[in-house]
């Protein structure tokens, strides 16, 4: 259901991109272009909102994107030279090489990703192909706040609500907002705000609802209809109930193009919440979500995960943006790192159902606020500490701009609020490798 691409064919560069899935919220789209086009990361920098841009110079094609929005290319072999195809998704670049009669040198693994937060330079220049360059175009410092709680609140839900104002103004004026809502922490504050934002902007509540799944009686809408109904909110709360044999993993994979656990299983409840809206609501264009939170606050369970340590989680800038970092040994480059990576579980299945998602949290305007908290400070290292200092922030940061007393409950993954716990063992594979080997049986 996505809008239908614009191409634009310049010898050897096809750019799909389809440039109405950007939302810049500070400048024209043109002069956005030309922020890539210039090759400067500061001008790249200055482009506020959700956007992949590609953009050719000559012999040189740069390319950049945020977290909001995924980008990927192909170099293909021609008799004149190299061919760039650049696109959204896998599958776009192989049904262009198919018109072409280039489908032959097609591998997924050899698509890339374009790593999000840096300008990445191409030269289309021949045998053999150069490596991309890339240039960091958003290095946020770390640990530069103070200790206080309540200013950090303010300061990090202050940035959120400024994102969100600015997306509210880009939002026809009769058309309704939706929010992807479990009462979380992430989903709770994005709603509240907006709530309060409407109010304050004089723009009618009624346009807004917060849509929450629930796969045969799952926690979440227990949870949400409490959030709210402590707020005395419940009026938009739509508990959308989806039975557990619409539950298809297999068609999010091929929609999110993606295979890591995690990711997939909460991309199947949003491909079942985002499909039910779609059903119900033809006419409906604008959905935000709390997406991002999460890795703002390093608020993942650690000890899930081999490979990091408390140290590694705060001493590495955004590494749950964009994991080890493009000069890694670690680093994919079919699939870059982080939530860079892994924000298609939420993107992908919205885009797919021709939704205009809006994920505030992950907007770098956002996530610079978040990286300057002084977590080593607050928390001694210790990861207790850790897991419990987002509530405290987001709570009294929503209290500061809003006014509303946010409830706060225990963090839960989507896949394990939509439904209840003994049902997603039945939803989903046992090994990561099944849905591994099912991504890789589409192109067989």
């Amino acid at each position: 259901m996505a809008a239908p691409h614009e191409h634009q064919y310049v010898e050897d560069f096809e750019n799909l991109l389809d440039p109405g899935g950007n939302t810049i919220l500070n400048m024209l789209p043109g002069e956005a272009r030309e922020a890539v086009r210039s090759g400067d990361p500061g001008k790249v920098r200055r482009i506020d909102g959700s956007f992949a841009i590609a953009e050719k110079k000559g012999k040189e094609v740069y390319l950049a994107r945020s977290i909001g929005r995924p980008m990927r290319y192909f170099l293909a072999k021609q008799a004149a030279g190299p061919l760039l195809v650049v696109a959204e998704r896998i599958d776009e670049i192989f049904s262009y090489l198919k018109e072409q009669d280039l489908h032959e040198q097609f591998h997924p693994s050899y698509t890339r990703m374009v790593p999000a937060h840096h300008l990445t330079r191409l030269q289309l220049v021949g045998c053999p192909d150069p490596s991309p360059e890339y240039r960091r175009y958003f290095d946020p410092q770390q640990e530069t706040l103070d200790g206080d709680l309540d200013a950090i609140g303010a300061r990090y839900i202050g940035a959120l609500a400024e994102e969100c104002r600015k997306w509210l103004q880009t939002v026809p004026e009769k058309e309704p907002v939706g929010v992807l809502f479990s009462g979380g922490i992430d989903s709770g504050s994005v709603f509240l705000v907006l709530y309060h934002l409407m109010l304050e902007m004089g723009l009618s509540p009624q346009r807004l609802k917060a849509f929450s799944l629930s796969v045969e009686g799952g926690t979440d809408a227990k949870q949400a209809a409490h959030f709210l109904d402590q707020l005395d909110l419940s009026l938009f709360l739509e508990v959308i109930d989806v039975p557990p044999g619409e539950i298809d993993y297999k068609k999010t994979i091929r929609i999110t193009e993606d295979y890591k656990s995690l990711d997939v299983e909460a991309a199947t409840m949003t491909e079942a919440l985002c499909r039910t809206i779609r059903e119900r609501y033809p006419e409906w264009n604008y959905l935000a979500d709390g997406d991002g939170g999460d890795e703002n606050m390093k608020d993942y369970p650690i000890e899930e995960n081999p490979e990091l340590t408390i140290r590694s989680v705060l001493g590495n800038q955004m590494l749950y943006h964009e994991g080890w970092g493009v000069d890694k040994i670690k680093h994919s480059l079919t699939y870059s790192g982080g939530l860079s990576r892994g924000h298609v579980r939420t993107y992908a299945p919205a885009r797919h159902y021709g939704f205009r998602a809006f994920s505030p949290y992950t907007l770098p305007n956002v996530i610079e606020v978040s990286e300057g908290i002084p977590f080593i400070r607050l928390t001694g290292w210790d990861p207790e500490e850790l897991y419990g200092l987002k509530g405290e922030i987001v709570q009294r940061g929503v209290k500061a701009v809003t006014g509303l007393e946010m409830p706060v409950f225990p963090k839960r993954r989507f896949q394990h609020g939509a439904a209840p716990r003994e049902k997603t063992d039945e939803l989903f594979a046992d090994d990561e490798m099944e849905y591994r080997r099912y991504f890789a049986s589409l192109y067989a």
